[in-house]
């Protein structure tokens, strides 16, 4: 089975998913990669929408939240959205690739892609599967507009919210959100220290900014790091934001047991390290440390889904969230005592599949030998 996974670049999140799908593929035998959209209209087009998304994400959260709310309300199954026309436009870049490129099924974390293969579909150009993944756990504006022959869920319980907005009942598939097969694997934690340079005394904490980085997170880190006990160990994991780093370099690196990183691939291996992890509220790495299973603090959302994915995993154990500093802080000492962190453990492995890569890929599978039956 020869498989494209299309992303886009707003946010590191939907990317990773999309990797998770091509490396499960490829373990299973099939041929798959990952394209940005954007970039199929060239760099200047895949920077402009990149850098527009994540610029207003990190500096303008309060117009991020209000275009959000906005889309909510206008969002609707019965008439297409701005987003979808401006999505449209890509149409024949998408099509001259896949003609240079045949491929027999369409995965796609993103909205973007989807606008743009809905558009293809309803004018016959493309017959292929297409398998659309959510990465928050709500139900995002304008996926309803969207015309994919599965949505892949990330739990059970959003299915009415989806059909609520207007998916098809049938469409729904809650699998789970796809993560790399590392998050799967098991390690030992002194290994895991080992391997990522940690003391093997005292407990260690993970603080993860997302791709861009969060917030005020050198505030935090001082704080944490005045709260810590001696022998305690502190990995930031910055992302891409280079500024950020550099700053947190500067204000931390003479500290004993702190280890500053820009972004790295070695996240699974870290989580495993570690006894806690302090993150915002990413529907994708909130998934992959359940699936992990790492107790988990998520501070300060950016509003939007951010709130629905800390609500979500709040109200199932997933994880304590916190607005405040020293809430979270506070919360994160809690999850230290063995009786906490065991139970908050279990309640990721009731809610988390960590298979769910796998899961796509057999719909996937079934879907394109329906295909070829009707045919």
């Amino acid at each position: 089975m020869r498989i494209v996974v299309l992303s886009c670049n707003t946010g590191e999140g939907h990317n990773a998913a999309g990797r998770a799908v091509v490396e499960w593929a490829l373990e299973m035998g099939h041929q798959a990669e990952m394209v940005d959209l954007m970039l199929l209209a060239g760099k200047r087009v895949s920077r402009m929408v990149g850098g527009s998304y994540v610029g207003m994400v990190k500096h303008m959260p309060g117009l991020f939240h209000f275009l959000y709310r906005l889309g909510g309300k206008v969002s609707s199954c019965r008439h297409r959205s701005p987003v979808y026309y401006a999505n449209r436009l890509l149409a024949k870049s998408l099509l001259r690739y896949l003609s240079e490129h045949p491929v027999d099924v369409i995965v796609t974390p993103h909205l973007f892609p989807a606008e743009t293969l809905t558009y293809l579909k309803e004018k016959g150009k493309i017959s292929l599967p297409v398998l659309a993944i959510s990465t928050d756990y709500t139900c995002i504006p304008f996926w309803e507009e969207t015309n994919c022959d599965a949505y892949i869920l990330p739990h059970p319980d959003l299915m009415d919210e989806y059909e609520r907005r207007g998916v098809p009942a049938q469409k729904l598939y809650p699998l789970g959100i796809p993560v790399r097969p590392e998050f799967t694997h098991e390690i030992d934690r002194a290994q895991a220290r080992e391997q990522c340079g940690l003391s093997k005394e005292g407990k260690a904490y993970l603080v993860m900014g997302g791709s861009m980085g969060f917030g005020k997170i050198h505030l935090f880190v001082a704080e944490l790091l005045r709260q810590r006990e001696k022998g305690d160990s502190v990995v930031i994991v910055c992302g891409s934001n280079r500024r950020l780093e550099n700053t947190l370099n500067r204000l931390f690196s003479s500290y004993e047991n702190v280890k500053v990183l820009g972004f790295t691939h070695e996240v699974a291996m870290y989580m495993a390290a570690c006894d806690v992890v302090f993150t915002k509220p990413g529907g994708l790495t909130s998934t992959e440390a359940a699936v992990r299973g790492i107790p988990m603090v998520h501070t300060r959302p950016i509003p939007g889904c951010e709130t629905a994915n800390q609500q979500f995993f709040g109200e199932r154990g997933m994880s304590c969230p916190g607005n405040k500093i020293q809430e979270q802080i506070a919360a994160g000492k809690r999850l230290l005592q063995v009786e906490n962190s065991e139970k908050m453990k279990a309640a990721q492995r009731a809610n988390i599949d960590p298979q769910a890569a796998v899961q796509l890929l057999h719909l996937a599978e079934t879907m394109l030998e329906e295909r070829k039956g009707e045919k």
